[in-house]
């Protein structure tokens, strides 16, 4: 079989960021590295399932709404992959940027996460997301479309 692109890229020289995964038509898929691949910790999995909910909700009632198609997680836990559509690369960096920075300040219920919403829904840490998203606003600080590109 063809190897689909994200097993194409070397993962022993990513480090956490933001980056252009793929590109196909006018959808954009972002990789979102919090971790570095292959050294643990990797990010807990009830932290990981809040900022879910988190980014995707924040996300979705945002001024880019409209370009939002899917925020979700890597199995390897190390980061997400963001979808959007129509969206230029600097808007999307603001996009992950102050959405992060609404986690990182976080304080009210994580949204989608009662029994009917949710279908695994007491596995949630949010003082976990908080603390992720805190210390993940430091690395995407400075982040310009220039950095996009994965590292040969």
């Amino acid at each position: 079989m063809k190897q689909i692109a994200s097993f194409s890229v070397n993962h022993d020289k990513l480090t956490p960021g933001i980056y252009t995964s793929r590109i196909d038509g006018d959808i954009t898929t972002y990789d979102i590295r919090m971790r570095v691949p292959n050294q643990p910790p990797f990010l807990d999995q009830a932290a990981l399932h809040t900022i879910e909910h988190l980014f995707a909700t924040i996300a979705r009632n945002s001024r880019f709404a409209d370009s939002i198609i899917y925020f979700g997680p890597m199995g390897c836990r190390t980061g997400f992959y963001l979808l959007v559509r129509n969206l230029p690369p600097v808007k999307a960096i603001t996009l992950i940027q102050e959405t992060f920075r609404q986690i990182a300040d976080w304080t009210g219920e994580i949204p989608g996460a009662k029994r009917q919403e949710c279908g695994n829904y007491k596995e949630h840490d949010l003082a976990g997301a908080v603390k992720e998203a805190q210390k993940f606003l430091p690395v995407i600080a400075d982040w310009t479309p220039k950095k996009l590109i994965y590292k040969k």
